[in-house]
């Protein structure tokens, strides 16, 4: 059984190569996320408040953190950002307000993903696990930099997308990205000038193909064009987005890409 008092827990037979942290102050919340996630194999453990994450998070250095925006003590928001201040991780929030404001917000912070409260554990396991493939996918492009094989960087005009490192530069300045960020741009760079769907860009960045998580891709395309300017993501109403660069051709293999 899972322990939500503090204590990591291994489901029977599986490995602790993957550990996950889950901060939420309702016991009844947090016990039932934690139960969920020891089936899939991981090593869970909780913490009830925000300074509590806090320090789990430095003492675990967990894969994956599951984060409550509203914590006793201080908010999601700013554990989030000492977690990452810290050290780089997933961060997948937890609000019970459905307000894109606050979603905002909180991937400002450095959050990669958000979910709003009440939400199926069958998603959130999804959500998750979309989240340990893109850091999979991170060390995999790091392993190839090593190995000198980079994929080559996509250049559209002032625009680099630098796959091998993952990095971002518009103009001479770089542009700081969230793991999911990169991923949703690389998806619309793959296939320059074309419209995406907001369900292949759901089904090819988180993995998960459910209408109901739309508006999560809707989100993140408002945080990249804060990040990178509004003119290179284009809105099709009712269908979905386009990545139109404005200047230039881009060099790489971009029509072979995935995200």
């Amino acid at each position: 059984m899972a322990n939500v008092n503090g204590g990591p827990t291994t489901a029977p037979g599986a490995g602790a190569s993957t550990t996950v942290l889950v901060v939420e102050d309702e016991p009844a919340i947090a016990q039932a996320i934690v139960h969920r996630l020891s089936a899939e194999g991981w090593s869970v453990e909780s913490a009830g408040d925000g300074l509590a994450g806090v320090a789990a998070a430095s003492r675990l250095r967990p894969d994956v953190v599951v984060l409550d925006v509203m914590l006793p003590g201080i908010d999601g928001l700013e554990v989030c950002r000492r977690i990452q201040a810290e050290r780089p991780v997933p961060v997948l929030m937890l609000t019970a307000r459905d307000d894109e404001t606050d979603m905002l917000i909180g991937l400002g912070v450095g959050a990669d993903d958000y979910m709003t409260k009440p939400f199926s554990m069958r998603e959130l396991v999804a959500r998750t696990k979309a989240l340990l493939r893109r850091t999979e996918r991170a060390a995999r492009a790091v392993e190839m930099v090593a190995a000198e094989q980079p994929d080559p960087p996509l250049v559209f005009g002032d625009v680099t997308v630098d796959r091998a490192q993952r990095r971002v530069t518009r103009g001479d300045t770089e542009v700081h990205l969230t793991p999911t960020e990169f991923d949703l741009l690389l998806a619309l760079a793959a296939f320059p000038r074309t419209v995406l769907t907001r369900e292949r860009l759901l089904a090819e960045v988180w993995d998960w193909v459910d209408a109901s998580g739309t508006r999560t891709v809707d989100s993140h395309i408002k945080a990249l064009r804060r990040k990178l300017g509004a003119d290179l993501i284009r809105t099709v109403h009712g269908v979905g987005y386009a990545f139109e660069p404005i200047e230039g051709t881009a060099t790489g293999d971009a029509a072979t890409q995935g995200a």
